[in-house]
């Protein structure tokens, strides 16, 4: 029991040092595109509004244009307490534009000249704060609730965003084959969130496997349809504004396509380790368990599974497009028309394909966890691995 635990201490250790590693590396990595002409020279500031002027606001209805002057009192930076009018642009867009009233905190940029105010513009509310507590919320509970499972997810989660952020978005923007860079970082992604669950043992070698054929899937079924449903991918939000920002050169219909599968990618992730660990749990309790029985524990375990995870993929590509079929509705558009629209199309194709995705996780996942979880096939299958006494005592 002992040895269990220290073994069980060791693996966590040795997982922890890793992901410490890995964001280290990933918070010094310049991404190239940290100092935006837009920025340079100015001061980025937050301030609380203290005063408003809306007699300058033209309303027609919803619509709101004009300028809102606004007082702030600048909380921080090397204008600390210094109060400066800054105006909020309103262009007539709902979706872009912001009122303020007094007491809110604002982003505000400045530029100013040996100590003098040029302008100031308020670039937006002030969430940073509100996120700060948001998350840290989200980690104490998960670590409350799951000790050091829940520590290592958040070492997952931190990783994932700065893989992002750091490595992604800098490989599409100069230019690079958004499908490539898209598999590359997705098989890396998928490889270290599975080892921060298993540790170094045969567990992680299955759940991976599987997940991978499901990301190749989706990944070649993606790159199909979206030729065959001739989508292009300035169906994406912003992507227009992109091309606009001077990178015209970029494939947005390459980027699309390597979301299909990237997005999928948790969800395989997440059926292939339910698999896997069902599956051992089975061999666990009876140790002599043949190959093909412990496959078909885990093929029923996928079966149940496939049938959430489906809905799972709908409700999360559909939930951002609920405004847009509400319009359709109100409109009293014919579904045939709804289902032929590319913005519908798009999302039926993110969904679908990413389904078949899971189909393949499943079966070939329990495959993989019968052959190389059970007894029978210990040094023959992995050489080097641990045996199954020895991954027992690791978890």
């Amino acid at each position: 029991m002992i040895h269990q635990m220290i073994q069980k201490h060791r693996r966590f250790l040795g997982t922890s040092l890793i992901a410490l590693i890995i964001i280290a590396i990933l918070i010094a990595l310049p991404t190239g595109y940290e100092d935006a002409l837009l920025y340079q020279g100015t001061i980025r500031a937050v301030g609380k509004v203290v005063q408003v002027d809306n007699s300058t606001i033209k309303s027609s209805g919803l619509i709101q244009s004009g300028e809102q002057m606004c007082t702030l009192l600048i909380e921080d930076g090397p204008l600390s307490g210094r109060e400066v009018e800054s105006v909020n642009f309103l262009s007539g867009s709902l979706e872009k534009d912001k009122i303020f009233v007094p007491g809110d905190r604002a982003y505000v940029t400045i530029s100013e000249s040996n100590g003098q105010i040029l302008s100031a513009v308020i670039t937006d509310h002030y969430r940073l704060s509100a996120e700060l507590w948001l998350f840290a919320a989200f980690a104490l509970f998960l670590v409350l609730f799951a000790g050091k499972n829940g520590l290592q997810s958040l070492y997952s989660f931190a990783i994932t965003v700065l893989m992002i952020w750091k490595v992604l978005v800098p490989a599409y923007l100069k230019g690079m084959n958004p499908v490539w860079v898209g598999m590359g970082i997705t098989v890396l992604l998928t490889a270290i969130i599975i080892l921060f669950v298993y540790g170094f043992e045969r567990r992680t070698v299955v759940a991976t496997l599987g997940s991978l054929l499901g990301i190749f899937t989706t990944a070649v079924m993606g790159i199909l349809f979206t030729d065959l449903f001739k989508i292009h991918g300035a169906v994406m939000s912003n992507s227009e504004s992109l091309l606009y920002s001077g990178y015209e050169h970029l494939n947005l219909t390459a980027i699309f396509m390597s979301g299909i599968f990237i997005g999928a990618s948790g969800a395989m992730m997440d059926l292939s380790v339910d698999i896997t660990s069902a599956v051992y749990e089975v061999i666990q309790k009876k140790p002599d368990i043949g190959r093909w029985e412990a496959a078909r524990s885990g093929l029923n375990v996928g079966r149940a599974a496939m049938g959430t995870m489906t809905t799972t993929l709908l409700l999360a590509y559909s939930g951002g497009y609920i405004a847009l079929l509400m319009v359709f509705m109100a409109q009293g558009t014919p579904i045939d028309h709804i289902l032929n629209y590319k913005y519908v199309a798009a999302e039926i194709l993110d969904t679908v394909v990413g389904s078949f995705g899971l189909v393949t996780v499943a079966p070939f996942t329990a495959m993989a966890a019968g052959f190389l979880l059970t007894k029978r096939a210990s040094s023959k299958a992995l050489g080097a691995l641990p045996s199954l006494s020895d991954a027992e005592q690791a978890a």
